[in-house]
C-alpha cells in the first residue's frame, strides 16, 4: 500500500467556505497538521465524494470491484443497503458483503434490511424477522435501518415493520425511508415514525413537501431513475438537508461516472460549490455518524486531489491516508473470492411461456423510461391457435418472472415500452426478490434466455431473432460477477448495445429498467412470480379488464 506523508495544495475548506494554499501532513491514518503558505497551488484537495444510498449489488460488482471502480471518481465511501443480497442468501449475504468490502480499503458503511422481503406477495430466499434484524443493528458495522419499502405498512400500523423501527430507534441508529409519491396525511404518519431520508421522491413539489416536514433528501441519479434534473433546484435553498446517491448503477454506468457527476453538474449549473460539496460529503457523513474525514486536523485523512473546481478531474483518492488511486493508477487489488448462491430448479419449456387466458382487453404493465414507476393500460391482443400474442408493431411483449427458489410455473403478463423488435432479454437481478425477470418477442426466445440464466445459475443475457445468445454470468447470489470490474463493464455494455442496436430497445437503460419490473413496491404495476400486481392498491389484480 502506498501510503501518503504530505501534500501540498489548494485547501476546500467547507467549513469554513474558503479555498487557501497548505501543506496537508499525514500520520497514521490521521490529518496531523494542516499549514498554510503564501502562493496558491495547481491542484485542489478537497473531502472525497459519498454515495448516500446504494445497492452495491446492482453494479454488478462485489464490493472491493466497486471500489476499484468508485475510487477512479474520488468516492471514498458509501451507505449501503445490502437487501439484494440479502433476498437471496439472508444475513450470510450481508456477511459475504461486508467481508469483501473490508479487502479494499474503500469505505463500505451497510445497515440492516429493513423488508426481506419487500412484500409477502413473492417468492424470495430468506426472511429478515424483526429478531434477526436486532441481530444486524447490535453490530457495530451495521450503521442503519435499510430502506422501510412497506410505507403501507408504516402508515397502516403493521406489527412487524413497526417493531423493526423499534429496534432501531433503541439502538439509536438512523432510518432509511422509501415513499415514492408520498403526501399529506399519509407522509407525516410515515415521517411520525422517525423514518428520515427518502431517495424516491421524482418531482421538486413532493420533495420540497418532504423536506418542510422534515425528510432529508437524496438526489438520485442511477442508471434507470433519473431524478437529478427535476431535483436540483432544491440545492439553493434546501442544501442542508440534501445528499446525492445512485441507488442502482449498472457496470458500465459506474466506470463512466459516479457521484462526481452530479457534482460537476451543479457547479456547471451555478450552485455554490461548497453548498454541493457540503451535500456530497459533509452531509451524509452527518447523518450516519461516519467515520470520514473532513479535512479537519486530527480527521481521518480521507480525501480527493483535483486538476480543478470544474470538471473535478481527480487525480489522487486517499482513504485512512492511503492513496487508492494516483494519476490514472488503482491500487486495490482484482481479489478471487467464493462465490455464495441460491438457485434451485430446472429449465423451462416454449410452453410455460404461452399466455392462453382469452380476455377481451388485458391489463398492461407502461415502462417508463429513466423512471422505476409504470403506469398500466388495457390493450386488446390478437388470439392465435387459443394463444395470445405479443405485438411488436404496438410494442406490446411478453413479460414474465419464474421463481428461481422453487419449481413453478412462471407468472405471465405483457408490457409496453421496451421496443423489442425480436428476441428476449432475461436476468437474475430482479428487485428485490431477484427471480428470473424476462421480456421478450416470442415463446421460443424467452425460453432461451431464461434457461440461460437457470443454467449459469445467475446472470443477464440477450437473445437474438437467430437465437444467437450473449450472456454475462453472475454467479455471485445470482447478482454479482466474480471477474474484474473493468471487464464486467465492458461485457455488459456489449449486451446492453446487442439490446439497443439490434433488437431496436428505445430505453436508455433496458436491463435496469426491466430488474424493476418485479419490484412491488413502486407504482402502478408491475409482475411478482405469483402474479399481476397492483402496487397502488397493494394488492394481486387481473390479466383481464374487468
Amino acid at each position: 500500500m502506498k501510503h501518503i506523508k504530505q501534500i501540498k495544495a489548494n485547501i476546500v475548506d467547507i467549513y469554513k467556505r474558503s479555498i487557501y494554499p497548505a501543506i496537508v501532513t499525514v500520520e497514521k491514518k490521521h490529518i496531523k497538521s494542516i499549514t498554510k503558505i503564501d502562493e496558491f497551488c495547481d491542484t485542489y484537495i478537497l473531502p472525497g465524494f459519498i454515495d448516500a444510498h446504494i445497492h452495491i449489488e446492482s453494479s454488478m460488482l462485489t464490493p472491493n470491484e466497486f471500489a476499484r471502480v468508485a475510487v477512479t471518481h474520488g468516492s471514498v465511501a458509501t451507505v449501503s443497503d445490502p437487501h439484494e443480497i440479502a433476498n437471496v442468501l439472508g444475513i450470510d449475504g450481508v456477511d459475504f458483503m461486508i467481508n469483501d468490502a473490508k479487502k479494499s480499503g474503500f469505505k463500505n458503511y451497510f445497515g440492516a434490511s429493513a423488508c426481506v422481503p419487500a412484500t409477502p406477495f413473492e417468492t424470495n430466499g430468506f426472511k429478515l424477522d424483526v429478531t434477526q434484524i436486532e441481530k444486524l443493528l447490535k453490530r457495530d458495522d451495521i450503521y442503519f435501518l435499510g430502506e422501510v419499502m412497506n410505507f403501507p405498512g408504516v402508515i397502516s400500523g403493521d406489527k412487524d415493520m413497526l417493531l423493526k423501527i423499534a429496534v432501531a430507534k433503541k439502538y439509536n441508529k438512523p432510518i432509511d425511508g422509501h415513499a415514492p409519491a408520498l403526501r399529506g396525511d399519509d407522509l407525516q404518519t410515515y415521517i411520525d415514525a422517525k423514518i428520515s431520508t427518502d431517495h424516491e421522491a421524482f418531482t421538486y413539489n413532493e420533495a420540497k413537501e418532504k423536506l418542510e416536514r422534515g425528510m432529508k433528501i437524496l438526489i438520485r441519479e442511477g442508471s434507470a431513475a433519473k431524478n437529478y434534473n427535476e431535483l436540483h433546484p432544491l440545492i439553493e435553498d434546501y442544501y442542508e438537508n440534501l445528499m446525492f446517491c445512485s441507488d442502482d448503477k449498472h457496470p458500465n454506468d459506474l466506470v463512466n461516472s459516479h457521484i462526481n457527476e452530479l457534482v460537476k453538474r451543479s457547479v456547471k449549473n451555478g450552485y455554490d460549490i461548497f453548498k454541493v460539496l457540503q451535500i456530497a460529503s459533509i452531509n451524509p457523513i452527518k447523518h450516519y455518524n461516519l467515520d470520514v474525514g473532513t479535512l479537519k486536523i486530527t480527521d481521518r485523512a480521507d480525501f480527493i486531489e483535483v486538476s480543478n473546481l470544474k470538471d473535478f478531474k481527480i487525480l489522487k483518492t486517499v482513504i485512512d491516508g492511503v492513496v487508492l488511486f494516483d494519476s490514472g493508477t488503482i491500487n486495490i487489488k482484482h481479489q478471487k473470492i467464493s462465490a455464495p448462491n441460491n438457485f434451485n430448479i430446472s429449465t423451462k419449456s416454449d410452453n410455460d411461456f404461452k399466455v392462453t387466458q382469452i380476455c377481451k382487453k388485458y391489463n398492461i404493465i407502461d415502462v417508463l423510461n429513466k423512471q422505476l414507476i409504470t403506469h398500466k393500460e388495457f390493450q386488446t391482443l390478437k388470439i392465435k391457435d387459443g394463444v395470445v400474442q405479443s405485438d411488436t408493431k404496438k410494442d406490446i411483449l411478453l413479460i414474465s418472472v419464474t421463481n428461481r427458489y422453487k419449481e413453478a410455473k412462471p407468472a405471465l403478463s405483457f408490457v409496453h415500452g421496451f421496443g423489442l423488435k425480436n428476441g428476449a432479454i432475461a436476468s437474475s437481478v430482479a428487485h428485490d426478490s431477484h427471480n428470473i425477470i424476462a421480456v421478450g418477442c416470442d415463446e421460443e426466445s424467452m425460453a432461451v434466455a431464461v434457461n440461460t440464466i437457470i443454467q449459469t445459475k445467475g446472470g443477464v443475457c440477450v437473445v437474438e431473432k437467430d437465437k444467437t445468445t450473449t450472456h454475462l454470468p453472475l454467479p455471485v447470489a445470482g447478482l454479482m460477477s466474480d471477474m474484474d470490474g473493468f471487464e464486467v463493464a465492458k461485457k455488459y455494455a456489449l449486451i446492453d448495445n446487442i439490446v439497443k442496436t439490434k433488437l431496436k430497445s428505445k430505453l436508455d437503460a433496458p436491463f435496469m429498467s426491466l430488474s424493476f419490473m418485479a419490484l412491488l413496491v413502486i407504482p402502478e404495476l408491475k409482475l411478482s412470480d405469483k402474479g399481476l400486481f397492483d402496487a397502488n392498491r397493494f394488492h394481486f389484480t387481473k390479466a383481464c379488464k374487468i
